[in-house]
């Protein structure tokens, strides 16, 4: 994957647009690596923490909870260096997503996910390893 020499980390405001077309709720709560991208209509509630590490890739239409009002879940969500979250997922309270690892488009991820590994579904499950080259 080629690295963006010219990235630079966008200006993020309480519950307005970025200039990406995402949001951010409590971004004060919300640490963000480098090189990561978050793609159009997608949705961050960062009132127990996100962390975005380096790398990073969210699709659109995305929604990132760390509290839940509905069942009133809450905890920090961790978005390891390289993971992947395909368009139109959502990734509930007190979740991790491993290093290099993918989550299928349109899955629900209600358990944390190790590294290198491919969930996909609702609510997301494991599909299979991700090969590393050493």
């Amino acid at each position: 994957m080629k690295k963006k020499n010219n990235w630079k980390k966008p200006t993020i405001k309480h519950s307005k647009l970025t200039k990406y077309n995402y949001i951010v709720q409590y971004p004060e709560n919300l640490k963000l690596g480098k090189n990561f991208d978050i793609g159009t209509f997608t949705y961050l509630n960062c009132k127990y923490g996100v962390e975005i590490a380096d790398y990073v890739q969210i699709g659109s239409h995305c929604s990132i909870y760390s509290h839940s009002t509905i069942d009133n879940k809450k905890g920090r969500v961790v978005l390891k260096k390289n993971c992947k979250i395909g368009t139109h997922s959502t990734i509930m309270p007190n979740i991790t997503i491993g290093e290099n690892s993918l989550v299928a488009a349109y899955s629900f991820v209600t358990k944390s996910i190790p590294d290198n590994e491919i969930w996909a579904g609702i609510p997301a499950k494991f599909k299979s390893k991700i090969k590393t080259i050493d």
